[in-house]
């Protein structure tokens, strides 16, 4: 898809870097020349979102880490005087709270959008596999990130899901006291996840690298799912997408600020503004939001062992994914039964959003054992079969015929040709 390079140098400096190090020609090629299929929608500006949203939790968290202190009896008073006494401090603690959120709002999109699209099927496996651990290193990451204010739900957060390895026979206890570094969540916890929550984003990073390398090796993806066939299918990447992603930046951004200006602490629990005390049980405790799906999972089975299989088993079907799905058709557009099926789906994973942040009693527990239900039914039985029994619409002859019939306008016939 990358083809040959097109760049040339145009002047001695850069005729003399090309020849010992050809970085420019390599973001010429994969940013500017790179031919991208030219119906991309908003969706696809995601992946240009995330990334800004990955520089900016380094960069505050870089500033962040100058004021703060791993210590359990000064952490919490750390991130007050960075919020009080520290030039910008609050600026900096807000952009990385709330860049967090931020951060999983975008990249629960951008996997939606791939499930709806079929991003995840040949050849795009290993793009899709990357993506996956990179939502792996984004949960770790997000939840040390919890702990470090060492406020009350941090500090029994940090118990409570720490605590869930010892289900596992044998191995579970000496898992439990590697991450406590003893036998409860003290200080040498919070030095773990401090040494880890700054190591995890530069390999976040690393992936990310892989990732953008891969599917500029395939190609993107698009709305109807077929690959492009010649150079009207496509465009260059440049100015094109860079038009659009840069508009969908700003008006995400204009989002984010609003929310770190106006409502910086909506997406926070007030109990984290209590300092951690070993003494005092919160009455409910909760994850960040965006583990609350999985946790409500978690809390739907009644056995703890069985519980943390299916919460584990809840990410891991993600890696099969692109040989579970049977259809040969990529995108939803095109798959009438299968459309139904994504929505429901997508239903699904909010009501556990939903539950997870509810008591685990009554018809909250019966709720969310019948939406994990059909969150391994949708992976596990729905699309297997559906690509056997569903006929799916006819698929455009070409992305740029779909793109005409789209505006009301057919192709030329040398082009048909």
């Amino acid at each position: 898809m990358s083809g040959h390079s097109t760049f040339e140098p145009q002047n001695g400096f850069v005729k003399w870097m090309e020849r010992r190090l050809p970085v420019i020609s390599l973001t010429y090629n994969s940013f500017v020349a790179y031919p991208v299929p030219k119906n991309l929608n908003y969706y696809w500006t995601f992946g240009g979102i995330l990334a800004i949203c990955l520089v900016a939790q380094i960069i505050t968290g870089i500033v962040l880490v100058m004021h703060y202190t791993p210590h359990t009896s000064m952490a919490f008073d750390s991130v007050e005087h960075i919020m009080r006494d520290v030039n910008w401090g609050w600026l900096m603690r807000y952009m990385h709270a709330n860049g967090a959120s931020m951060f999983f709002i975008a990249v629960y999109i951008h996997i939606f959008r791939g499930l709806y699209y079929g991003s995840y099927k040949e050849p795009r496996e290993v793009v899709w596999i990357l993506g996956v651990v990179i939502f792996l290193l984004m949960m770790a990451t997000g939840f040390m990130g919890y702990v470090l204010p060492w406020g009350q739900m941090s500090f029994w957060g940090a118990t409570v899901i720490t605590n869930l390895f010892s289900a596992f026979p044998i191995v579970g206890d000496p898992i439990v006291q590697l991450l406590w570094g003893g036998f409860s969540v003290d200080n040498p916890t919070l030095n773990r996840f401090f040494s880890l929550h700054y190591l995890l984003p530069f390999m976040l990073a690393a992936v990310v690298g892989l990732h953008i390398w891969a599917f500029h090796e395939v190609g993107n993806n698009n709305p109807t799912g077929i690959e492009p066939k010649d150079s009207q299918d496509t465009v260059p990447f440049t100015p094109y997408y860079t038009v659009k992603d840069l508009f969908a930046i700003v008006m995400f951004f204009i989002f984010f600020a609003w929310m770190m200006f106006l409502v910086p602490n909506f997406m926070g629990h007030p109990d984290n503004y209590i300092p951690a005390d070993s003494l005092v049980t919160p009455p409910h405790i909760v994850p960040e939001w965006y583990f609350l799906p999985f946790y409500a999972i978690l809390r739907a089975i009644p056995d703890k062992l069985g519980g943390v299989l299916a919460m584990f088993g809840a990410i891991a079907v993600l890696f099969v994914l692109p040989w579970l799905d049977t259809s040969k058709v990529r995108s939803m557009t095109y798959r009438p039964l299968g459309k139904v099926f994504f929505w429901a789906f997508a239903i699904c994973c909010v009501g556990l959003g939903y539950l997870g942040g509810k008591p685990a009693e009554g018809g909250y527990v019966i709720a969310s054992q019948i939406l994990t239900v059909y969150y391994f039914a949708y992976f596990l039985v729905v699309l297997p079969l559906l690509g056997k029994i569903e006929k799916p619409k006819p698929l455009p002859a070409s992305i740029n015929e779909a793109v005409l019939a789209k505006h009301g306008k057919s192709a030329p016939a040398d082009a048909k040709a």
